[in-house]
């Protein structure tokens, strides 16, 4: 991962219908290596082990362990091996976009917000950490205390997305 690319906050912007949020990271790695974070399971239980890649294919789904035992199915819809995968996400969607550049990839994470909740600065928070916990699996690196950063992070989009509301 590029130097302060973790410290980059979301662009969140009010769109006509909702809002986006925008997640940027330039990553030191191929495009496969960072398509297996994503729609890979063993590589997927290292960054976010509730989700479960169920049928990779448009129309295909991701499984979310609730962790009572049920389980929310998130519909792919969007799939394009290894530069597109988008899926619902709630009553969002989530969408992840690789394009290849010199010496790396760039990753781009957009959220389509129908609206903001209490929960948007969690997932925002969570979305955050996620990729950069991605970037430092795939470069190696052990990261500190996720829950830190994420509170860290939480205050941060939860001010931010106060702001967006008003």
């Amino acid at each position: 991962m590029q130097k302060g690319d973790e410290n980059m906050k979301a662009l969140l912007k009010k769109e006509p219908n909702g809002y986006t949020a925008v997640f940027e990271r330039k990553l030191k790695h191929p495009r496969e290596d960072i398509w297996a974070m994503l729609t890979d399971n063993n590589q997927l239980k290292k960054w976010f082990p509730e989700l479960q890649a169920e049928d990779l294919k448009n129309g295909g789904k991701f499984k979310f362990d609730m962790g009572d035992g049920s389980f929310e199915e998130m519909e792919i819809l969007g799939f394009e091996k290894p530069a597109i995968l988008e899926y619902t996400w709630g009553d969002d969607i989530v969408r992840f976009e690789l394009n290849e550049l010199k010496g790396g990839t760039e990753l781009i994470l957009i959220e389509k917000i129908s609206k903001i909740t209490d929960h948007t600065p969690r997932d925002l928070a969570g979305w955050h950490v996620c990729l950069n916990v991605i970037g430092r699996l795939l470069d190696g690196v052990k990261g500190g205390s996720r829950k830190e950063e994420w509170e860290n992070w939480y205050e941060e989009y939860k001010a931010a997305t106060e702001t967006l509301k008003q």
